[in-house]
């Protein structure tokens, strides 16, 4: 097995900018650099190889992933980062931050053993879980890439529609697998990325997956698709050593040589004594003999070096890249790195998550200069290296933001819809009411879509609010008269308008949620699309709610009362979301008051420390907004809109009830409508408007002991006194609202939908589920006959 190169060969002088750096600034940043591949080696060593493992299962880390960034990252933190600046790290990198966190002073030594331990350091960067600076959340392949798009787009519009003046590059340090995900060219191709010249992606192009040498990583086409969607693209693919040796005789055939190499041949040779490389390297093509020649000429430590001198671990290489980033345009650096490069696994195909030896770990502790009984051994006060740790750590000291309060919100605006409305008409209507009663708070409300502004009624919010942009742009239909939308964009409009990207909605939604810890600028972001395509989204949705961002998502319309749309478009797994999704609450309202009240709650939990998101699933089914029967009275209306904010309320008791219809959402028309008909025939029927499965089923936990907090609602929604066989119906799937049968052990019956559809008529495809009026009565009197 080849020994490693120590680090500090591949740096020297270079130029990176105007001037000749002198040797020594490279010669500390190598000191530093070699002293990062240490300690992120030594943090995996120690939480697999020291620490007390009694269960015997593999903690786990990625050394080899870790070392292919350590030059990139040492360069970028002690050479070019700023205060302002913001970096996502690739999630297998995490060692590598934290070593630079304990070096710069932010991380104390104590957790530097508690990788993956129960309140140590998290499996992969985490800016809620992490004890160190952490600027992105990341582990989900893609989604800390771009992150960092909707990083930009959020703090520009923080910049633009507050007195903040934000500014600071975006970086990105990208694993070149993560370019395999679709989102990310979703993210890269929107319209809106081309103005973002703070941004910078870093690839580590180290041509290695999980389980392979990916055999055609095909850069150049990657290059070409950054370069078509206006990006600079920078190509940092050879060290200084090359370099020169390219310049010599035989040099163009080694360059051509190389660049035609395939790539599991150009690992095997990393893996190669140098006697086998000597063969192995110049090919049986027509440059091998000059090649063969060149390489004569060498010593084996040249010839040993020469193969690993990639451009992403000679210093001075990267910090050229770095000084050429231009602010005009986003950039991406393609940097080419070995996998494991500096350690005993590097180039090998199968070191992705292989850990080194002890014997292998004091051999490179001998290489580096540290040493393995002090692993966490700090630079010597007042040498270079210290120094220059000093330095670093006093440019990017940051304050914690102060986060002010999101300025009061209304918990009732006090109108009373009457006549037939749709919640998802509400939701546009509780909106322009909030820039009326409360035009503080709702100079804070920014709204999301994918292209769905108008067919989700959001038309009269975006007249009155306007669409936000970078610049102000002319509006060249603002004299038609035909047109009712009016698209009046600005620097200071309050909804902004992306592609059809579901998956771009929620990443830039949950930036917009991060402004308040990030930039300490409290906003209150709400993303509106099809439901159907929640699921899509449910994913990156979920993870920005993990990293911290707050905001509403609002599905509409939603489930088959879509009818006519089809089966492709009839939602039904996300009436449960509220129940699975941890930080999040969910209400699918059944009234055009409930969608103003919940939607008031909801937005009053944005933007704090103590905060979380929420889901809104609302309807285009017109229903009378009489059956609400909202008690005149202030108090009991007062009474009406808590229980509607908690999860539930009785909308019909009846003496003497033998059955219990509890529904949700679009479904209350049919439920009213059976407990009618139950009545005429001598089975009176209470009925229970549910709003939020998600905090009925906490209530029912914390009356058991299970978790924190109130269960008055069961006992007003669901009183023990008032038990009876309950029936429950949702317009999705029927394991929503299954547990309240054991809120009073009662027998039940939950109609839902459980199959998929097809279009038809409302009647038809209630009836084709089962969640008509008729199924209703059917299951009641199954229950109580």
């Amino acid at each position: 097995m080849t020994s490693a190169t120590p680090l500090r060969q591949q740096s020297g002088t270079g130029q990176t900018g105007p001037g000749q750096v002198d040797a020594d600034r490279f010669d500390v940043l190598g000191e530093l650099e070699q002293r990062v591949l240490w300690l992120s080696s030594a943090i995996v060593h120690h939480a697999n190889r020291v620490r007390p493992n009694p269960s015997g299962l593999k903690v786990g880390g990625h050394q080899a992933s870790s070392a292919s960034m350590v030059s990139i990252m040492s360069t970028l933190w002690f050479r070019h980062l700023r205060q302002e600046d913001r970096v996502s790290v690739k999630p297998h990198a995490s060692p590598v931050l934290h070593s630079l966190n304990y070096l710069l002073g932010t991380l104390d030594e104590s957790y530097l053993t508690t990788l993956r331990e129960f309140g140590g350091l998290q499996s992969y960067p985490s800016r809620s879980k992490d004890p160190d600076p952490v600027d992105y959340s990341t582990g989900s392949v893609g989604i800390g890439a771009t992150a960092t798009i909707w990083g930009a787009l959020a703090r520009r519009y923080v910049s633009d529609t507050t007195a903040g003046g934000y500014r600071g590059r975006q970086y990105a340090l990208v694993g070149d697998a993560e370019l395999d995900e679709g989102a990310v060219w979703e993210a890269v191709l929107d319209p809106a990325v081309t103005e973002l010249g703070e941004l910078v992606w870093i690839v580590d192009l180290n041509r290695q997956s999980l389980d392979r040498v990916v055999p055609v990583i095909a850069a150049d086409r990657l290059q070409g698709m950054f370069a078509a969607a206006g990006w600079q693209v920078l190509n940092v693919k050879y060290g200084r050593l090359l370099e020169e040796l390219f310049t010599r005789p035989g040099g163009d055939a080694l360059r051509a040589r190389i660049d035609a190499m395939p790539n599991p041949e150009y690992q095997r040779l990393l893996r190669c004594p140098a006697e086998e490389l000597r063969r192995r390297l110049p090919g049986d093509g027509p440059g091998a003999e000059a090649i063969a020649r060149l390489l004569a000429e060498l010593d084996d430590t040249t010839v040993l070096r020469a193969v690993r001198n990639l451009g992403g671990h000679d210093l001075a290489a990267l910090d050229a890249a770095f000084t050429a980033i231009d602010d005009d345009r986003p950039t991406v650096i393609f940097a080419y790195t070995v996998k494991g490069y500096g350690l005993p696994t590097q180039g090998h195909p199968q070191n992705h998550s292989s850990l080194l030896t002890t014997e292998q770990m004091e051999e490179l502790a001998e290489r580096v200069g540290a040493d393995p009984r002090r692993p966490w051994a700090r630079f010597p006060a007042g040498s270079a290296a210290a120094e220059l740790c000093a330095r670093t750590a006093d440019r990017l000291a940051r304050r914690q933001p102060a986060v002010p309060p999101v300025p009061e919100l209304p918990v009732d605006i006090g109108r009373t819809p009457t006549g037939v409305a749709t919640t998802q008409a509400a939701l546009g209507r509780a909106l322009l009411d909030l820039t009326r009663e409360a035009p503080e708070a709702a100079r804070r409300v920014v709204t999301v879509c994918p292209d769905v502004s108008s067919s989700t009624n959001l038309g009269g919010w975006v007249n009155k609010v306007g669409v936000w942009s970078t610049a102000e742009r002319v509006n060249w239909f603002a004299d038609d008269a035909e047109t009712i939308l009016h698209w009046r964009e600005k620097p200071s409009g309050q909804h902004i308008e992306l592609g059809i990207a579901e998956t771009n909605l929620v990443g830039l939604l949950g930036e917009l949620g991060a402004t308040w810890s990030r930039w300490g600028e409290p906003l209150l972001p709400i993303g509106v699309m099809y439901d159907p395509f929640v699921q899509r989204a449910l994913e990156p949705w979920s993870f920005g709610i993990y990293a911290g961002g707050q905001s509403i998502l609002v599905g509409t319309p939603s489930g088959v009362t879509l009818a006519p749309e089809g089966g492709a478009h009839q939602s039904i797994t996300t009436p449960s979301l509220g129940i699975e999704q941890p930080g999040c609450v969910t209400y699918e309202p059944a009234f055009a008051l409930d969608v103003e009240w919940a939607l008031l709650a909801c937005l009053a939990r944005l933007g704090r420390p103590d905060g979380g998101s929420a889901y809104l699933r609302l309807s285009t089914r017109p229903v009378d907004q009489a059956l609400a029967a909202v008690p005149a009275d202030p108090a009991g209306r007062e009474r009406r809109r808590r229980q509607v904010v908690a999860g539930a309320y009785a909308l019909r008791r009846r003496e003497g009830a033998k059955v219990t219809i509890a529904a949700m959402g679009a479904m209350m028309t049919e439920a009213l409508t059976a407990a009618d008909r139950l009545e005429q025939a001598g089975t009176p029927a209470d009925v229970v408007c549910v709003t939020s499965p998600g905090l009925l089923h906490q209530a029912l936990r914390a009356r058991h002991g299970q978790e924190a907090g109130n269960s008055w609602i069961l006992d007003h929604a669901f009183p023990a006194s008032r038990a009876t066989p309950l029936v429950t119906v949702v317009d999705g799937h029927p394991h929503t609202l299954a547990f309240l049968a054991t809120v009073n052990q009662v027998p039940s019956r939950t109609l839902g939908v459980t199959r998929f559809g097809q279009s038809g008529s409302l009647e038809d495809v209630y009836r084709y589920h089962e969640i008509d009026a008729d199924s209703i009565v059917r299951a009641a009197l199954d229950l109580t006959e």
